[in-house]
């Protein structure tokens, strides 16, 4: 008996280690929220055209806040709320049709949230991540991954401290319920990231 109470004890000390472990190294990560006022961050998008050409566009509202350490990327992580009202091809009948039934379906889905859920160092100078996390759109939760790259960090010229990413990555139309048919050559997105954060 007093060997099982020891062992229950060691085990909950280690619990109890490891929790305050986990909680200080979250604690090092600084928070930050994504620059949208400025305008110093976009959500870009293309698909091709017929397979001939790109069609490019952009969503203009959007927000979000993030956390980073870099010397532990692992503890960081990234929330995004997109406005998928916003999309905006540069041309107004198109959008029309991009918000309507065929596609968003904005009346019904007026939001895409981006909820990291892994981030991990894939380089030897912790300047480039993979980002795992679930993607919600079209009503639709999937799992993605996020290629990002370090752009720089520092102060910036009004006392506060920024930090800015740039990430890609590409999603099957199918994969979030719109199979609206486009041609074989353009049944993927790829969708360009570029994030500026001030840090809190």
């Amino acid at each position: 008996m007093n060997a099982f109470k020891t062992l229950a004890k060691s085990a909950a000390a280690a619990a109890i280690i490891t929790s305050a472990s986990l909680t200080a190294s979250q604690a090092l990560a600084d928070d930050y929220v994504i620059d949208t006022k400025g305008a110093h961050a976009a959500i870009n998008f293309k698909i091709k055209h017929l397979g001939y050409s790109w069609l490019t566009g952009r969503f203009n509202t959007f927000s979000g806040n993030f956390s980073y350490d870099p010397a532990d990327v692992a503890a960081s992580r990234i929330n995004v709320t997109i406005d998928t009202t916003s999309i905006d091809s540069n041309h107004a009948e198109r959008d029309k049709h991009l918000r309507g039934g065929d596609f968003l379906e904005v009346s019904k889905y007026p939001e895409a949230k981006f909820v990291s859920k892994s981030i991990t160092d894939i380089d030897d100078d912790g300047e480039e991540f993979d980002v795992v996390g679930d993607l919600t759109l079209h009503g639709v939760t999937k799992e993605i991954t996020i290629e990002v790259e370090k752009v720089g960090e520092g102060k910036d010229p009004w006392g506060g401290y920024r930090v800015g990413f740039e990430g890609e990555t590409t999603i099957m139309l199918k994969d979030f319920g719109i199979d609206y048919d486009l041609g074989p050559a353009s049944r993927s997105v790829e969708l360009e990231l570029h994030v500026e954060g001030i840090k809190q």
